[in-house]
C-alpha cells in the first residue's frame, strides 16, 4: 500500500484525495524544484539542446518575462547559464548552458529518473495504469470546471450592470 501516514478519520474521500494531492504538490514543488524554479528553466535548456532564446524559454515555461528574467540572473550569477544578443535577431537574448549548468541540468534529469523508478514500486503495473487513467479523467473534468469559471467570471453581471442589488 503507498499510505503517506495520515490518520483517514471522518474525511470523505474527496478530502483525503485533495490531502493527498496537496502532499504530492508539496513533493514535487519542493523535491523538482517547482514548476518555474531554477531547476525546471536548467531541465527546460537541456531538453533543448542547451540553447534557447529567452521569449522561447518563457513560452515553454509558462512564467512572466519578469520572473524569467529574475531565474535566469540568478543562474547566471550560479554560473550555470550564460545570457548573450542572439546573432540572428539582436532584440532577443540567447541563454546558453554552461559546462557546469549542463553537468547540474543532467544531475537533475538522473535523480528525476530515479524518483519516477521508486516512487511507484508499491503498485502493480495494472494500479499504475489505473491511476494514471483515473488522473487523466479527473485532470479533464478540472480543466471543464476551469474553463466554466474562466466563462462564468467573462459574463457581465445583468442584475449589478442595473444597479440592482444581489
Amino acid at each position: 500500500m503507498c499510505e503517506t501516514g495520515t490518520q483517514r478519520g471522518d474525511q470523505g474521500a474527496e478530502r483525503r484525495i485533495l490531502r493527498s494531492f496537496g502532499y504530492f504538490g508539496y513533493y514535487l514543488h519542493v523535491h523538482w524544484g517547482g514548476r518555474n524554479g531554477k531547476q525546471h528553466i536548467l531541465v527546460e535548456l537541456l531538453s533543448h539542446g542547451g540553447t534557447m532564446t529567452q521569449r522561447d524559454l518563457q513560452e515553454a515555461s509558462c512564467i512572466t518575462s519578469a520572473s524569467l528574467s529574475e531565474v535566469i540572473s540568478k543562474l547566471e550569477a550560479e554560473g550555470l547559464v550564460a545570457r548573450e544578443r542572439s546573432e540572428t535577431d539582436r532584440r532577443q537574448l540567447t541563454v546558453t548552458l554552461t559546462e557546469e549548468g549542463l553537468r547540474r541540468a543532467r544531475e537533475i534529469v538522473r535523480t528525476r529518473a530515479e524518483f519516477e523508478a521508486r516512487a511507484f514500486d508499491c503498485l502493480e503495473p495494472s494500479e499504475r495504469e489505473r491511476l494514471a487513467d483515473t488522473l487523466d479523467h479527473v485532470a479533464a473534468r478540472w480543466l471543464e470546471l476551469e474553463a466554466q469559471e474562466r466563462d462564468r467570471r467573462s459574463e457581465p453581471d445583468l442584475g449589478t450592470e442595473r444597479g440592482e442589488a444581489r
